[in-house]
């Protein structure tokens, strides 16, 4: 539970504020029905009723983003219902809503859902004591929400730019190895919820040393540049390519069985022998590849394709190695992985 909040921001914000609006909701719902007012009363119990409901799907299916969205319409409403009802007293309380729709929305989406709120506690008229009143609240109103949105598109551009230097390698623009790491607890997770094919491909360039040592360093940055921009006009959308460290690859690629890798690897491996290689002449690749099994967890996920890769390496590079199924030794705990001595 704390793991998903340190790591989930948008999940954390949805609970935060459903824990707020909770808590602050309570109190007046306590006090309308010690005070008779029976209606509000059960309205604050349908808007907390509803608030849970909202939290407890994002927590059960990970769905931020519909959270979110039904979170912030069910504020806003909330806000409205009771404001009709309660007048002046009541319309107060869409202050937070506006604001808080930022947070769990999309700035363009929160804009929506704020102004059809307000036009909906104008279009009833029976908030407001006065034509006086309706125009001073609405300005304000719309003051909170201009301010609200600079701060959200903002807020969100900086939260996008954070996401991407922490889970992209600067060079390559492949996801690095943070990013990898978790995508394959997920995919591994999600094979033993669902049954779902994955497989893992890992890719070293050959003898990349040599390039570095007799063309220079900036020559090899833009070998690895257009390796990592090949692969991804060869791949699916649905397919992530990570660099795992230096002139090596990882390419996650959900949906793709164990009878199918065969051909998915050895076009690539084609691809980048006939594409790859401008100013240097021609650049070949070494792969390493290991469908998913049931017994798997991420790291003996990863052992097996790194086994793989180094076998290629080791009977000749250029070519494609295939391990299908997990090693006894290393599902009993007592295999050591040949990867441990690495070729260049």
């Amino acid at each position: 539970m704390l793991y998903r909040l340190r790591h989930d921001f948008h999940l954390s914000i949805i609970t935060l504020l459903g824990a707020c609006a909770m808590f602050g909701v309570t109190p007046f719902a306590v006090f309308r029905f010690y005070s008779g007012n029976i209606p509000a009363g059960v309205v604050d119990l349908v808007i907390m009723f509803s608030i849970c409901s909202v939290v407890g799907y994002a927590w059960r299916t990970g769905d931020n983003r519909r959270s979110g969205f039904l979170l912030a319409v069910l504020a806003c409403t909330g806000a409205v219902v009771v404001g009709t009802m309660q007048g002046d007293v009541g319309i107060f309380w869409l202050y937070p809503a506006m604001v808080t729709s930022f947070f769990l929305t999309s700035a363009r989406v929160a804009v929506v859902v704020n102004c059809l709120a307000l036009l909906v506690l104008v279009i009833h008229d029976v908030a407001f004591d006065s034509r006086e009143q309706m125009m001073s609240f609405v300005t304000t109103s719309v003051v909170v929400s201009c301010c609200a949105y600079i701060f959200g598109r903002r807020n969100e551009h900086q939260r996008e730019r954070l996401e991407r230097l922490a889970t992209h390698d600067p060079l390559t623009g492949a996801k690095n190895r943070r990013a990898m790491e978790e995508d394959m607890q997920a995919a591994v997770a999600n094979h033993e919820r669902t049954g779902a094919p994955y497989t893992l491909i890992i890719f070293d360039l050959d003898h990349f040393k040599r390039i570095n040592d007799l063309y220079g360093h900036a020559v090899g940055d833009e070998v690895l540049t257009e390796c990592a921009g090949l692969i991804g006009r060869y791949t699916r959308k649905t397919d992530t390519l990570y660099r795992f460290g230096g002139e090596e690859f990882v390419l996650l690629m959900p949906g793709v069985r164990a009878e199918g890798v065969q051909a998915v690897a050895e076009n690539l491996r084609h691809k980048l022998a006939n594409e790859l290689g401008y100013p240097v002449g021609s650049i070949t690749a070494s792969f390493g590849v290991a469908p998913l099994h049931e017994t798997d967890d991420a790291d003996r996920w990863m052992a097996r394709a790194d086994d793989a890769l180094y076998e290629a390496k080791a009977t000749g590079r250029n070519r494609v190695v295939i391990r299908q199924a997990p090693v006894a030794a290393r599902e009993s705990g007592t295999g050591e992985s040949p990867a441990s001595a690495p070729l260049i």
